[in-house]
């Protein structure tokens, strides 16, 4: 590959993706060059189209008479058979059953085969069904088309596929959904790629906004909290302000769990707080209606909460049969509706040991996203916060300090409401101590442009979060006992890495030796927790309900020796190593060393779905 012209910063988000840039390399003139966010052509209406700050994460498989033909035509590609983007979002909005959103969401989703075609879930059969893998690198291939078209068309060496390239994900994704998002920035022509946690990338927003000033805004031994509401998901983190050789220094001292809560659900919310107000009326809606009801109440929450002068949005949803213009079902969503529903619903006033409750499941459910039961984002907050931080929190591990301040990021959290009634609950836990507000620049846009400083920093050319892998990796491992009628043999979780370990670093297990099973699959189970960040390579837990999760099984095949039957058990060692790109890898090591088996994550579903 050339040496890269530019640094990229993706946010691959569940409701936007947002494309920042930077040079390089330094000017002559030794003055760093601004990170700048990319300007995305896409189809807006049909037959326009217009450069925008953000591409809605939505893709369109519209059918032969639903958009007029050549309408979806881009520059670089005037026959299409979908569209992403702006247009998609809103002709999507008039046809739900064609439309496919939240794939980042689905990519986390141990619950079903990720890399089956499975989405949109209600389409009609003549609708070509994509995988979440296969949305989510179609989102990033129009990205790449897109900077490929503006900004190399004179120029080959600025191509998006030369450049450094640094994606972003939630910090709660597992080792799965990260090689999962791996796997769809390969297949959409990404090459030298490195993932990044999106709170760690909000903060290096931050720090690039205030540039020096950073310093000033906080103190050695202090932590910030980082809470990040999104589309899709609740990510939150705790960064910890160090000292190192004199001088100020940042440590990623905790993650918080994969919270499925975010904007999604909201306007899912306001789409039922309608449908009740038709129903009232005598209005009902087929479950058609509702889907479209739900994507038009996000763009009417969206207008509402962007233009205060606002005092209500109108509601429209077609009908259905053949006088569709007659059969309009019209109706409105007031500011005070949605305030009452963002705030009750989901940012009650709760005490600090207010954590959220569990409903059972029910046994019979359709296949679709598993949202949180609890819809109460500060209960979550709580909950994050009793385990980390110290604090009057019941079951309270005293790690670090009670965070001092905040810093805010997502689409959820723009409405100065919102921000103030998190502060006001999180002031009340502290006992009134005060919590600083960090300012953002941008609460879309942050999470690209940090991406990009990051890649600056990685170059030595900013200042850089230790963080490593955010959470401890356990295989399960048999304990050697007699076998006991009825009792299932106890399994014990080996750490294999550790918190935090750095990317591009591996850890070894020599002391402890493993028979592994030759000539049939061998299925290992892979752990983690988001609790428990104490345990070192090697370690053995044998106590471990309630803080380590199965995350997915792990398969290896190994031939046996010529002459040799199946089923023979040989001693290996364990290595693993968190790679450069963000991902995690183990391998069994023959004791002489001379052979290496990858375990290779199961990308498909969890055997026992919880």
């Amino acid at each position: 590959m050339s040496d890269p012209q530019y640094i990229i910063g993706i946010d691959l988000g569940t409701t936007h993706c947002v494309l920042a840039y930077t040079q390089a390399h330094l000017p002559e003139d030794g003055q760093p060059a601004p990170i700048e966010v990319f300007q995305v052509p896409q189809v807006v209406n049909p037959g326009e189209v217009k450069a925008q700050p953000m591409l809605p994460s939505f893709l369109l498989l519209p059918g032969p008479h639903d958009v007029p033909p050549g309408s979806m035509a881009l520059p670089w590609s005037p026959d299409v058979e979908y569209v992403c983007g702006e247009f998609a979002r809103k002709r999507g909005s008039e046809i739900p059953n064609r439309l496919v959103s939240s794939a980042k969401s689905w990519l986390s989703y141990a619950g079903v085969d990720r890399t089956e075609a499975l989405l949109p879930l209600d389409a009609p059969d003549d609708v070509p069904k994509i995988s979440p893998v296969e949305a989510s690198a179609r989102y990033l291939e129009h990205l790449r088309e897109a900077w490929n078209d503006v900004m190399a068309k004179e120029d080959p060496a600025a191509r998006f596929e030369n450049q450094d390239i640094y994606l972003t994900v939630p910090a709660s994704f597992d080792a799965v959904a990260r090689e999962l998002t791996v796997q769809a920035a390969r297949s959409a022509g990404l090459v030298s790629l490195s993932l990044l946690e999106e709170p760690q990338a909000a903060f290096y927003a931050w720090i690039e906004a205030n540039r020096d000033g950073w310093r000033k805004a906080v103190r050695v031994g202090e932590s910030i909290l980082v809470c990040d509401v999104g589309g899709g998901t609740t990510d939150l983190s705790l960064i910890q302000v160090t000292e190192e050789n004199g001088d100020l220094a940042l440590r990623r001292a905790a993650v918080g769990d994969h919270i499925l809560l975010g904007g999604d659900n909201m306007d899912l919310t306001l789409a039922y707080a309608v449908r009740t107000k038709l129903a009232a009326r005598g209005t009902k809606l087929d479950s058609w209606q509702f889907r479209s009801l739900w994507h038009t109440c996000r763009v009417a929450k969206e207008r509402l909460l962007a233009n205060p002068d606002l005092g209500a949005e109108p509601v429209v949803i077609l009908g259905r049969g053949s006088s569709l213009i007659g059969a309009t079902i019209r109706t409105e969503l007031s500011r005070e509706e949605v305030q009452n529903v963002l705030l009750d619903g989901f940012f009650p006033e709760v005490e600090p040991s207010d954590y959220p409750g569990e409903k059972p499941k029910v046994g019979m459910r359709e296949i679709g996203l598993p949202y949180e039961t609890d819809p109460a984002v500060t209960k979550h907050l709580a909950r994050f916060l009793g385990r980390q931080a110290q604090s009057d929190f019941a079951n309270s591990e005293a790690d670090v300090e009670y965070p001092g301040a905040v810093l805010f990021n997502g689409g959820v959290m723009k409405p100065e409401l919102i921000r103030h009634r998190l502060l006001s609950v999180l002031d009340r836990w502290n006992g009134g101590r005060g919590l600083r507000q960090l300012g953002s620049p941008d609460l879309d846009l942050a999470v690209a442009r940090g991406a990009a400083y990051y890649g600056l920093a990685r170059k030595g050319r900013g200042i850089r979060i230790r963080g490593g892998i955010g959470r401890p990796y356990y295989i399960g491992v048999e304990s050697a006992m007699p076998a006991v009628p009825g009792v299932p043999a106890p399994i014990k979780a080996l750490c294999v890495a550790p918190f935090g370990m750095e990317e591009g670093t591996e850890a070894e297990i020599r002391n402890k030796e493993f028979g592994l099973v030759v000539g049939e699959p061998a299925v290992f189970s892979l752990l983690a927790s988001t609790v428990r960040k104490k345990d070192q390579i090697g370690e053995i837990v044998e106590d471990w309900a309630g803080e380590i999760e199965e995350v997915t099984t792990m398969e290896v095949s190994l031939p046996a020796a010529p002459g040799e039957e199946g089923g023979n058990v040989i001693p290996v060692w364990l290595q693993s190593m968190a790679t450069a790109v963000g991902t995690l890898e183990l391998w069994c090591v023959s004791r002489d060393e001379e052979h290496r088996w990858k375990l290779e994550f199961n990308l498909r579903e969890r055997a026992q779905d919880g």
